[in-house]
């Protein structure tokens, strides 16, 4: 197994509801690390840039007034094939259909209101981890 690195976001909802803890306990446990992690409350621009690859999809619009509802928790997790292991712990977009056990089966709301995101690829993960945080705020294990 490669070790990788993915970014991992805490969504606004989760935040709200004072979910970090566990959501963070959960990645560590699944031997997924936090390697960089920070609060921010996203600007318009920034939640715009990040899901620009979304801009003509109908749920654009409403995804970025999410996005900016509130903090998120932005982290950077390394570990052994962290990209699949990370989209295997959050579970199915959709709450209704994700396994027992995963985070967005117990913690998500809706479609949208869905606790966490994961990169979905290598290339995602890049991309996605380079727009939140520089290489020197990663600190390797």
């Amino acid at each position: 197994m490669a070790t990788e690195r993915t970014l991992s976001i805490i969504k606004p909802d989760a935040v709200r509801k004072h979910l970090v803890g566990q959501i963070v306990a959960r990645f560590e446990a699944e031997k997924l690390t936090p390697i960089a992690m920070k609060m921010k409350h996203l600007s318009r621009q920034e939640a715009e840039g990040f899901y620009a690859e979304h801009r003509e999809r109908p749920f654009f619009s409403a995804l970025v007034d999410f996005m900016t509802s509130g903090p998120v928790v932005l982290m950077v997790l390394e570990g052994d094939d962290a990209i699949a292991r990370n989209r295997a712990v959050m579970g199915a977009t959709n709450p209704q259909n994700a396994a027992e056990g995963t985070l967005r089966k117990q913690f998500a709301e809706s479609v949208q209101c869905n606790a966490v995101h994961g990169s979905d690829s290598p290339t995602s993960a890049a991309r996605e981890v380079a727009y939140f945080f520089a290489q020197i705020e990663q600190c390797p294990r």
